[in-house]
């Protein structure tokens, strides 16, 4: 088995505190925090620290820093560097990284969109300390750049990239030339990832103080390339005035939350996860999921099984149980035994009313509920029966659609451009957490809270990923986590996971590579009581 910290340095450096070799004393690179702020949030953030009584040009100075470090990683002093800036607060931190980088020796352009006597506040002050010229922005100012600082626009840019910034945009993308954009590559939302009109695509993005959705949401994650969250000297404290709802899926996020094993655990201690199967043309699903299940640590996982696929899975499953079920009154009687407290249902159980009374029976009971599939798209044609079962229950209950399903279920919805807007939407109507899954998997529960994740590699690409995903929530449930923090984790660990098999994975391998993961990133055991007398 391979050992998923030798996989990719990335994401050593990812949860490293220190990015470079030799960071600035005034712009230092942050471990990574959970929180991620919407452009409204961030210019909040901004605000109250200047009226805590920092100058925003000292943001300004440090943010412009901290680019210029960003170019040091790429290129050698006495490199042709060209920087594009914008008429706001990103040009100026790249007018400050101009000439930073001019002071080190470095040969350097600034291309202004618009016009220099425009320039107000904080952008006007930066530029009377540029002690070059400022041309205007073409494409034609990009001939012999060795790097491009990409200072457009920031996070907050709400309308289409038109004119002369759209053509040397492209052409920046054209060049082949490596780009350092500054907070987000110009032309991405920063609170919903979408492309408006043409976006910048770069090397390396240096944002400040916290992510933004837009680095992690498709299309803006493969935009931003590597990203590099620099201290720029907001405190924290601002955070609290702000209350943000949306995080970054990282292991921070639940690990405190994460079930810990003592030294009195039993398998029943541990939980009991229930998967229903469909028929015997159609058992490999369900046996995904409770692998799955099983290895994220439910104590007992048994398969419910249509008693002609029995002898299909007693000649696959060992650790795992097996129970007839030929319907809705067998499933209520297998979830009466109150030990058994998640039930997964969906992975191939077909689509119809059998499929719809399945469900309603298990959301009809005491445990957490995990709906995958076909347990979904079986109430396409009235998702408001669905919606009002789960409504009315008081255990967790968890959606994990794909787009299509979700499109099935929320037609409406599925126009939403904003993918974290579908969910939030889609959880506050149904009551369920919603893992809208995806590259950015988002996990969205009926309050508002959100997170995304950018740990999916493209191997999970393959058939019965998802299966196993909805057997990882269900084994964390079964263990009794919070159900927002157990989607979140089991898409995070997911993704890990495949990331650990890397090419030629399958589904099979899932389960299998998790023992390695969690062991890298959780302490699982509990620190046992200690005699101190």
């Amino acid at each position: 088995m391979t050992n998923f910290s030798s996989i990719t340095s990335e994401w050593a450096a990812r949860f490293s505190s220190l990015i470079g070799d030799k960071p600035s004393d005034k712009a230092v690179a942050l471990a990574e925090s959970v929180e991620l702020l919407t452009p409204i949030e961030m210019a909040e953030a901004d605000r109250q620290t200047i009226a805590a009584g920092t100058p925003g040009i000292a943001l300004m100075e440090k943010a412009g820093i901290a680019v210029a470090d960003a170019v040091r990683r790429i290129v050698p002093a006495g490199s042709q560097v060209v920087v594009l800036a914008g008429p706001g607060n990103n040009g100026g931190d790249g007018i400050v990284a101009a000439q930073n980088l001019a002071d080190s020796g470095y040969l350097v352009t600034v291309g202004l969109l618009g016009n220099r006597h425009a320039l107000r506040g904080d952008a006007a002050r930066a530029a009377e300390g540029w002690m070059g010229p400022l041309d205007s922005l073409t494409p034609a100012i990009l001939e012999g750049a060795d790097v491009i600082v990409d200072a457009l626009f920031g996070a907050g840019l709400s309308h289409p990239v038109e004119g002369v910034a759209a053509e040397t945009i492209m052409a920046a993308n054209e060049s082949g030339v490596p780009i350092v954009a500054v907070d987000l590559p110009s032309g991405v939302d920063g609170g919903t990832g979408e492309v408006l009109g043409t976006a910048v695509k770069a090397r390396e993005t240096v944002t400040f103080f916290r992510r933004k959705p837009g680095h992690l949401l498709q299309p803006g994650r493969c935009h931003a390339g590597r990203v590099t969250v620099v201290d720029i000297g907001i405190d924290a404290s601002t955070l609290e005035a702000i209350a943000p709802r949306t995080f970054y899926n990282i292991p921070d996020l639940w690990l405190g939350s994460f079930p810990r094993l003592d030294v009195n655990a039993h398998k029943y201690k541990r939980g009991h996860t229930v998967v229903v199967s469909g028929p015997m043309t159609r058992t490999g699903a369900a046996r995904l999921a409770a692998r799955g299940a099983l290895r994220i640590g439910s104590g007992v996982v048994t398969v419910a099984s249509p008693r002609d696929a029995l002898l299909v899975h007693a000649s696959h499953l060992t650790a795992i149980m097996l129970l007839p079920m030929d319907g809705s009154v067998d499933l209520v009687d297998i979830l009466a035994d109150d030990r058994r407290n998640a039930v997964v249902l969906g992975p191939a159980l077909g689509v119809g009313e059998m499929s719809a009374a399945l469900v309603e029976a298990a959301l009809g009971m005491m445990p957490a509920v995990v709906l995958d599939a076909d347990a979904l798209t079986s109430f396409s044609e009235n998702p408001d029966r669905l919606f009002e079962a789960i409504r009315g229950r008081e255990a967790p209950t968890v959606i994990t659609p794909h787009e299509g399903e979700f499109a099935r279920v929320f037609p409406d919805l599925a126009e939403v451009t904003s993918k974290l807007a579908r969910a939030r939407a889609a959880a506050e109507r149904s009551g369920a957490i919603v893992v809208l899954k995806g590259p950015d998997t988002v996990v969205a529960d009926p309050e508002g809270r959100a997170s995304v994740t950018d740990v999916a590699p493209p191997f999970l690409a393959t058939a019965g990923s998802g299966d196993v995903l909805a057997g990882f929530i269900g084994g964390l449930l079964a263990q009794h986590m919070a159900p927002f923090e157990a989607a979140s984790a089991a898409v995070w660990l997911h993704g890990a996971a495949a990331a650990a098999g890397g090419p030629g994975l399958i589904s099979e391998d899932l389960p299998e590579l998790l023992p390695a993961v969690m062991a890298d990133y959780i302490q699982l055991e509990a620190a046992p009581e200690r005699d101190t007398k």
